[in-house]
C-alpha cells in the first residue's frame, strides 16, 4: 500500500533503476505513476484506506502499471481547457503508454498502462 504521491515516485525509480529500463521510457513511466497516483489521492480517498502500484516488467518489450483505489468511481477523460491548472492526467496517460484502460474490481479500481520499454 502507497501513501504519497512521491513515495509512489520514488518506488517506480528505485525498480525502474534496478531493471535497467531506459531513460526515455523510465521517464515516461515515472510520470504515468505520478498521473495515476495523483488522480487516486485527489478524487478516489477513501478514509483509512490507501492506493496500491504495480509495475511489471516482461523482461524486454514493456513494463505494465497499475494504480489502484479503493473508490468505484471511474475516472472519465475529459477535454481540459488550455488555461486550467488540472485535468490532464489521462491525456497525458494516452499520450505515453502504448494502450491503457479502466478495470473495475469488488472494491475500487485500478487503472492500467503499458509503456515500450524498446
Amino acid at each position: 500500500m502507497t501513501r504519497s504521491v512521491p513515495e509512489a515516485r520514488r518506488g517506480a525509480r528505485s525498480v525502474l533503476a534496478e531493471w535497467r529500463i531506459p531513460t526515455d521510457a523510465a521517464e515516461a513511466i515515472e510520470l504515468i505513476v505520478s498521473e495515476l497516483s495523483t488522480n487516486a489521492v485527489r478524487h478516489a480517498r477513501v478514509p483509512d484506506r490507501f492506493f496500491e502500484v504495480a509495475l511489471t516488467y516482461d523482461g524486454e518489450k514493456a513494463v505494465e502499471i497499475e494504480v489502484s483505489d479503493a473508490s468505484p468511481r471511474l475516472p472519465e477523460p475529459q477535454v481540459t481547457p488550455l488555461e486550467a491548472e488540472s485535468g490532464r492526467g489521462l491525456p497525458l496517460v494516452a499520450a505515453l503508454a502504448e494502450s491503457w484502460e479502466l478495470r473495475a474490481r469488488v472494491i475500487g479500481k485500478t487503472v492500467w498502462a503499458r509503456v515500450r520499454t524498446q
